[in-house]
């Protein structure tokens, strides 16, 4: 009876892993595995591609330099009436004419760091590192090839403005190629000396962010434009060790985001008059949720914050999640452009499920495409690899 009792209680501990399945996991061993296969499949072809800057093409429309970042106003286009005028709205619809070189080389950028940052996290072969170093140095460091620290001519429409604090939005797509630096920056292939140089970098774009006339605009923006100056910008303040625009943006996002853009019910009233509601609204929820994983910490945590009035990030989820289970039993307008493209695996899902326990949420996102083609939803996707943005 004795030698039972002891094969038992030898046993137990495999009995009991054996019964453990995989949603018992932590939320970023269950991303991990989840998303391995993509991540090696993805980090493959950035292993084998070149740099590409904003030196790499120009517009011969740009008001700036070489080394400037240069974008066109989406939703704007020739009037039938003055063809040669100046270019009029039309709000949701995209020209294809107008100049994206710059903003896809950033997201292409995005891609490659997030990707070899994410399977530099699950292999820990320094290959990941080296390619991700090029391409670091080519953006920030290269004098030849490096993009100026600020958006000083993003969302130019011709014939109106050579530039517009619109335009900022565009650079979230830096904040993966932060994260990922972040991810690999306890190898030793990661020198000081460029390690200091990027950061140097970002310091002097979150000067340019709070201070000049476009950035103000930006952060005084009603909408999901505002939601991610202070998304983008904390993320940046983070990275650098900047605590007074950290500690800013955690006062914005109490004060500022959730009282004027979230309801009392969870909705985002300013993007449900959009003529794309449903993508405007998982886009702000997005940069939101990506705010607080960013800032939320054990001495401040926007994941339990309420507003005097009860208003809360989780009420955010808790309003549009049965739209992302289920976009059949969206009450609202159709988006006009890309309504068949939404959802994907956004991250307000894992981030939600990671901060409240949520299993469902993240049940939902795994069963998401992970792997989106439409460029539009790409661009409009804060965070694509949400390994290296979980502790």
């Amino acid at each position: 009876m004795f030698k039972i009792r002891y094969l038992l209680f030898l046993c137990l501990p495999l009995l009991l892993l054996s019964w453990q399945t995989d949603t018992d996991l932590p939320v970023k061993q269950q991303v991990t595995a989840t998303l391995k296969a993509d991540i090696l499949k993805e980090a493959a072809w950035a292993l084998k591609q070149d740099p590409v800057t904003v030196t790499t093409e120009t517009c011969p429309r740009s008001s700036g330099g070489k080394h400037d970042f240069y974008s066109e106003g989406d939703y704007w286009w020739p009037n039938p009436q003055d063809p040669n005028g100046p270019y009029i709205q039309k709000d949701g619809l995209t020209n294809p004419q107008n100049f994206t070189a710059h903003r896809l080389a950033m997201i292409r950028f995005s891609r490659i760091i997030g990707a070899l940052a994410s399977a530099y996290q699950i292999t820990g072969d320094k290959k990941y590192v080296k390619q991700a170093l090029w391409h670091l140095k080519a953006w920030f460091i290269n004098h030849e090839t490096m993009m100026n620290p600020n958006l000083q001519y993003a969302q130019a429409i011709k014939g109106v403005a050579t530039g517009r604090g619109i335009g900022i939005i565009d650079t979230i797509q830096l904040m993966e190629v932060v994260q990922g630096v972040e991810a690999m920056q306890n190898s030793s292939l990661i020198d000081q000396q460029t390690l200091v140089g990027i950061k140097g970098w970002f310091s002097q774009y979150i000067t340019w962010l709070t201070t000049h006339p476009y950035g103000k605009d930006e952060m005084n923006a009603k909408n999901n434009h505002g939601t991610c100056w202070a998304m983008q910008t904390a993320c940046f303040a983070k990275f650098t060790g900047n605590k007074e625009v950290m500690d800013f943006c955690r006062t914005r996002f109490k004060e500022v985001l959730l009282p004027s853009q979230i309801a009392a019910d969870g909705s985002f009233p300013l993007e449900l008059k959009r003529t794309k509601p449903y993508g405007y609204s998982i886009f702000n929820l997005d940069a939101m949720t990506t705010l607080c994983q960013i800032l939320s910490d054990k001495n401040d945590n926007l994941w339990t914050y309420q507003t005097p009035d009860g208003r809360s990030i989780k009420k955010g989820i808790q309003f549009l999640y049965p739209f992302l289970k289920d976009k059949n039993t969206w009450p609202y307008a159709h988006d006009v452009m890309h309504w068949e493209s939404w959802p994907v695996a956004q991250p307000s899902l894992v981030f939600g499920a990671a901060a409240y326990g949520n299993a469902e949420w993240l049940n939902t996102w795994k069963k998401l495409d992970h792997t989106p083609k439409d460029e539009e939803i790409i661009r409009n996707l804060p965070v694509r690899h949400p390994l290296i943005w979980l502790n």
